[in-house]
């Protein structure tokens, strides 16, 4: 995924033992609108001149996510990636392959199949997640114009 820079100091408040290294991981999420992995909101602490460890940047994203604050998906790779959530309400994403970008999405559709499913199979307090990966008309418009081009 392609990344932007991150600058700036306003962060929300991170739950757990408020320190200047997890506020410096806590505004660098309030900044960005795509996922971002723990390694490369580490390098761009390290290149603002924030002397924050990795693994400190993964507690305190473990943290955010354990409170409900980030949201977190997996990488066709694997890896996991966080993004500040601008909704406490369950919701999806829609996630682009190419520059990251993630658009928050409501499946009414996608909750009724989950709660049908959990019914007809005996389950109760179910909890999923979907994320959908495509491309945006952005990353889409570049690639169609830079092969027009050739």
């Amino acid at each position: 995924m392609a990344t932007a820079p991150i600058s700036g100091t306003n962060a929300a408040p991170v739950r757990g033992r408020s320190t200047r290294q997890r506020a410096a991981v806590a505004a660098a999420l309030d900044e960005v609108d795509e996922f971002r992995s723990a390694q490369d909101l580490h390098d761009v602490l390290k290149h603002r001149g924030d002397s924050v460890g990795l693994t400190t940047v993964y507690r305190t994203l473990q943290s955010l996510a354990d409170a409900g604050e980030v949201d977190v998906l997996r990488t066709t790779d694997g890896e996991a990636v966080y993004r500040r959530c601008s909704t406490g309400d369950h919701h999806h994403h829609l996630v682009c392959r190419v520059c990251g970008k993630a658009v928050e999405v409501e499946g009414p559709a996608v909750e009724q199949w989950a709660e049908t499913i959990a019914s007809q199979h005996g389950y109760v307090n179910v909890a999923h997640t979907v994320e959908i990966f495509g491309t945006c008309s952005d990353c889409a418009g570049a690639k169609d114009r830079a092969a027009s081009e050739d």
